[in-house]
């Protein structure tokens, strides 16, 4: 997920570096949602990954 987002995000730069603005801002945007959605798994991961053994 992180690495779809660190795509976008390069994507979006080389788009505004060559003018297209519509582009840039389309796959920045991909790329903020695609980060929100990696930490909020991420969180849950750590949170859930942390219960101890059933006994």
């Amino acid at each position: 997920m992180l690495g779809w987002a660190l795509t976008f995000l390069v994507i979006a730069l080389i788009a505004a570096a060559l003018g297209f603005g519509v582009v840039a801002g389309t796959a920045a945007s991909i790329a903020k949602i695609l980060f929100v959605v990696f930490l909020v798994l991420f969180v849950i991961s750590l949170v859930m990954g942390r219960r101890g053994p059933v006994a």
